[in-house]
Order: structure tokens, then sequence, then C-alpha cells
């Protein structure tokens, strides 16, 4: 019973529902490379990412181990409940980002492992330890290191940088703000008890929604760019127009609402709607291979 308690504290450390999504649009980036993946390089690539990712989350906590004390929403962490100390975290953290790199390094490619790296470096540092503190633009900065992972994929079976998987990144990378700000908005006064300049915090509830209307049409514009230039087929456009639609829409119902239920709901649609994003991707990938 103790060893399965403490297997799950370390498994929460690593923000296993983040790294999840991550992983998700990692493999999508994989896939949507070639029609042929080495199964070393589909097996390992994703270990290695994933490791990585998860290490990138244990320092997240354990750098923000204060903060998370005082936040409703976080303060159950292994590391503020006490149930990790913040010495064997950051051992954990250090162990996860040594076997994941390793395994890109010797397994996959040092170009993957280059940029897997500098993500882990943006999230857990650049933008925990400096941006999250210093600035309301804190997510939208710092969301180029979450926005990655289809990058990451596609560089672990190509090995090189195509300009088409960089709209993939860009789309993750807009839907970052709507998202989180989202979150931000139902947690308002968490956020402000523990000093953190979240955009709602710093410019009111009021002005952040409207940001969040600009972004996702913003996202959405962008989310029809891998059709335009051949990455993706009608299935994913006709997609990714219906979806685009409902988050804007969802958008503006927030705009206009004061509810905490309706930021919470857009929250977690914009979860919904990212997933099923990348899954229509492979679809239309794959429905046309086989044509």
């Amino acid at each position: 019973m103790k060893f399965h308690s403490a297997w799950r504290n370390y498994y929460e450390l690593c923000k296993p529902r983040v790294v999840a999504l991550m992983l998700l649009t990692s493999l999508v980036g994989m896939l949507l490379a070639t029609d042929e993946i080495p199964w070393r390089i589909l097996f390992l690539g994703t270990i290695g990412i994933g490791l990585s990712a998860g290490a990138g989350g244990v320092l997240n906590q354990l750098i923000d181990r204060k903060i998370d004390s005082v936040m409703g929403r976080t303060k159950r962490r292994p590391i503020p409940a006490g149930t990790v100390s913040p010495k064997k975290a950051a051992i954990f953290a250090f162990c996860l980002s040594l076997v994941g790199m390793s395994i890109l390094v010797f397994f996959v490619n040092a170009l993957t492992a280059v940029l897997t790296f500098i993500t882990l470096i943006g999230y857990a540092f650049i933008y925990t330890v400096f941006l999250k503190r210093a600035t309301p633009q804190n997510i939208v900065i710092g969301g180029l290191a979450g926005a990655t992972p289809p990058l990451l994929g596609w560089t672990s079976v190509t090995n090189s940088v195509d300009a088409s998987v960089l709209l993939l990144v860009l789309l993750i990378f807009t839907w970052t703000p709507p998202h989180f700000w989202a979150l931000a908005i139902a947690r308002y006064e968490e956020y402000e008890k523990a000093e953190i300049p979240m955009l709602p915090v710093t410019h009111g509830i009021r002005f952040t929604k409207l940001c969040i209307v600009l972004y996702t049409v913003l996202m959405v514009l962008i989310s029809v760019l891998p059709y335009v230039v051949n990455l993706s087929g009608i299935i994913y456009l006709a997609g990714a127009l219906v979806l685009g639609t409902i988050f804007i829409i969802k958008s503006v119902a927030l705009y206009k609402s004061d509810s905490r239920e309706v930021a919470m709901n857009t929250f977690y649609f914009s979860i919904f709607y990212l997933m099923v994003m990348f899954f229509i991707l492979l679809i239309d990938h794959y429905y046309f291979i086989c044509q």
C-alpha cells in the first residue's frame, strides 16, 4: 500500500494529463512526417520525449511549491502536501531528464534531443522562474515551450525541421492563451492571493475575456493553414472549421457571462478541442493514404 501511494505521488509530480496531451501531439507529428515509421523511433522517441516532459512537470512543481501551497487548485500536490520532499523531487526530475535525454541522443537523434532540452529549459526555468512572475504575458511567451511536441515528433522521424510542421506548433501556441486564461478567470482569486501577475489580475477579467475571443479567432484562422499548405485534406478542414466555430461561440459566451462555470467550461472544451483536432489530423492523413 505504501509503495502504491509513493508511486502515485511521483506519478502526479510529472503532470501526467499534461504530458499525455503533449505526447498525443508529438505522436501526430511523427505519423505526419512519414508513412513508415521504424518501431524503434516510434517507441523510444515517445518514451524519451515523455520522460523529458515529465521532468519539466516535476521541476515546475518543485520551483512553484510555495505558490502551490496557497492555491486551492494546487495545494494538494505532492510537494506542498508534504508527501514528497523537495530534495527527492529534484533527484527524481534529474533522473527523468537524464534517462529521457540519453534515449533521445543515443537512440533517436541529436536534433530532437537538443530541441527537447531547449523545451525543458524554456518551460521549467524561463517560464516558471522568470516569465510567470514577471509579466501578464507569461503564458503567451512561455506557451512556446508547450507548443513544440509536434515538432519534436517530426524531427524524431526526419532529423530535420519542415516549415509545415511549424504550423502545428503555431496552432498550439495560439491555443495556449485562451486555454489558460479561461482557467485564470475561474481561479482569479487564487492567482491574486499568490501574487502571480496573470492577465485577469493585472488587466481585469473583462479585458482578459476580450483577449480570449481575439486569440480564439486567430487560432481558428491558423488552424486552416495545414490545409492550405497541403499538410492535411478536406476532412481536417471540415473538422477544424466545426471545432473552431464552437470554440469561438464558447469564447463569446464567456465574454458575455460572469459565471465561473462558463469559464471552466471553456477551459475544458479547449482541452477537448486540441485533442480532437490532432485526432482528426491523423484520420485525415490515413484516409488519403488508403485511397
